[in-house]
């Protein structure tokens, strides 16, 4: 009777325990994702916490800063579409021999005369505030491709961050598993010594070790990858150190993750749409530009006449081209026409897209908050009062080893499906908020 109440004593010290520790590191965990400031201490250990991986991923990223390189580019272009050209200026030298009394004379004032003509060339009317309305559209796409580029960025961050959290979870609750397994292997082989198991029961345990140490190897390896995956991110090398991350962030509540509102907002606020509509308006601009050219530029002259040392006489000229070459004109029109067709056509098609993604990306997420409560109180609980009755069932000889196994392994799925529902939330998370261009 002492064996026994001993055997019983270290499996509730061995089996139950872990399993509770395990359950309250998730436990802690989603207690950690509520309180933003519970780790606040290691908020300058790079990794900790995700927003200090977006702040440095803001000043680090090269992408990102070549596509502000190029905004800043486009805007100088718009400074400067609608300048004028540059005057031009040319010098005539007239009876250069003096009616042949002379060699060439090629200084002002020596020969018959010089004339001086300073031209400046002028668009039609509106032609230059098209011209900057092009480059204004221009520069609102490089805007646009800046906060797309952000939310890319971003969007991967978090998820990658959220993959890295997965799997250090993982990997801690597989080795608290391993843990269990080398207690209940320990007491399957004291009572096997003292004629009360059955060496198959030490056996049995032996394989779930290895078995788990399989998966452990794989998760180690999943760990890594998604290490050099957010370093990747960072511009930093794929090996350089990362604190684990501490904590998952708090989910929105479900009046934030109204399908019309969040429909709306992407309507407005996503920058591929944005980077669409800038799209729209040049080849609007474009268009109306292409109809500008039916009408003539000018040229205006101004040109006085040098004859000696004094200047005797100024004339003025105008002179414009004309615009003849009318079915090269119209199939530029029809091309800016079919631009903007094709412009208007993308964006919808664009709109009709997201607008499905967010939707199932709502629906995905729903389903795994679900998921997570189901599991939580219902999945756990059961699992848990399941290995407890195994648990006195084995030590009093009325149920087999291979239904204790069994019942830990429902806790260690249970609990890798409540972690993977998780993650799959903030993944969820994160791809609404990539697509309404800010976080919720």
């Amino acid at each position: 009777m002492k064996l026994h109440l001993y055997i019983f004593t270290i499996l509730c010290a061995l089996g139950l325990k872990p399993a509770n520790a395990a359950d309250s590191w998730l436990q802690s965990s989603t207690t950690l994702a509520h309180e933003p400031h519970a780790m606040s201490g290691n908020a300058t250990m790079l990794g900790s916490n995700l927003n200090g991986l977006l702040d440095y991923a803001r000043e680090h990223n090269p992408g990102l800063a070549a596509t502000r390189y190029e905004a800043e580019a486009a805007q100088q272009r718009t400074d400067s579409a609608d300048a004028l050209p540059d005057p031009v200026l040319r010098t005539e030298w007239m009876d250069v021999t003096n009616q042949g009394t002379t060699g060439p004379q090629l200084l002002p004032g020596q020969g018959g005369g010089t004339r001086y003509v300073l031209m400046q060339s002028v668009p039609w009317f509106g032609k230059r505030d098209l011209q900057r309305g092009v480059a204004e559209a221009q520069t609102a796409q490089a805007n646009g491709q800046v906060a797309a580029s952000w939310t890319e960025l971003a969007s991967g961050i978090k998820q990658t961050y959220a993959m890295n959290y997965f799997n250090a979870a993982s990997e801690q609750l597989t080795q608290q598993t391993l843990t269990l397994l080398d207690g209940l292997e320990q007491i399957a082989q004291t009572r096997y010594a003292n004629g009360l198991g059955e060496q198959q029961d030490v056996i049995r345990v032996q394989v779930e070790k290895t078995m788990l140490r399989s998966e452990l190897i794989a998760v180690q390896n999943e760990h890594h990858h998604s290490h050099a995956r957010l370093n990747a991110l960072l511009s930093r090398p794929a090996n350089a150190p990362l604190a684990e991350a501490q904590q998952l962030r708090p989910m929105p509540s479900p009046a934030q993750l109204d399908e019309t509102a969040l429909l709306e907002k992407l309507r407005a606020r996503n920058p591929q749409l944005q980077i669409a509509d800038a799209s729209i308006q040049t080849a609007e601009k474009s268009r109306d530009l292409a109809y500008n050219n039916r009408y003539p530029g000018f040229t205006f002259s101004l040109a006085p006449t040098q004859a000696g040392s004094a200047i005797k006489s100024w004339d003025m000229m105008v002179e414009l081209n004309i615009p003849l070459q009318q079915t090269a004109r119209r199939s530029q029109e029809h091309e800016t026409e079919a631009m903007l067709s094709a412009a208007n056509a993308r964006k919808q098609s664009l709109l009709d897209q997201m607008q499905s993604n967010l939707s199932e990306s709502l629906s995905a997420l729903e389903s795994s908050r679900r998921t997570e409560a189901l599991i939580a109180t219902r999945l756990l609980p059961q699992a848990e009062l399941t290995y407890q009755s195994a648990l006195v069932g084995y030590e009093t000889g009325k149920v087999g080893f291979d239904m204790l196994i069994e019942s830990q392994k429902q806790i260690l799925k249970a609990k890798q499906q409540q972690l993977q529902a998780q993650t799959d939330m903030q993944l969820r998370l994160a791809d609404i908020e990539k697509l309404l261009g800010e976080e919720l």
